[in-house]
């Protein structure tokens, strides 16, 4: 994985309004590599402090890293056996909303 795209991958990140969250695969559709949220999930694991990482979560709603769930609730996002309640409605689709 190159700095590039790593690079593109915090830029999108960045971008995920406090209380909203989207997923690995949404970043990699917005940086142009639709099949590669594993990547997405690799670049997130040694972002810059300023990179909201806590965001970015599966599809599926689940969190991949149990630690962040404190972080997203004092953002007022209810979780509740690591997956996000109203995902569906909180969810942020950079293709669609930037």
């Amino acid at each position: 994985m190159n700095e590039i795209f790593k690079q593109q991958v915090w830029e999108i990140t960045k971008l995920v309004p406090k209380g909203r969250v989207t997923s690995y695969g949404a970043i990699a559709k917005a940086v142009g590599f639709p099949n590669h949220s594993r990547h997405v999930g690799k670049a997130m694991g040694g972002c810059p402090k300023d990179v909201p990482a806590h965001r970015v979560i599966s599809s599926s709603g689940t969190l991949s890293v149990p630690e962040f769930q404190s972080r997203l609730e004092a953002e007022g996002i209810e979780v509740e056996n690591l997956r996000v309640k109203n995902f569906k409605n909180l969810f942020w689709n950079p293709l669609e909303e930037l």
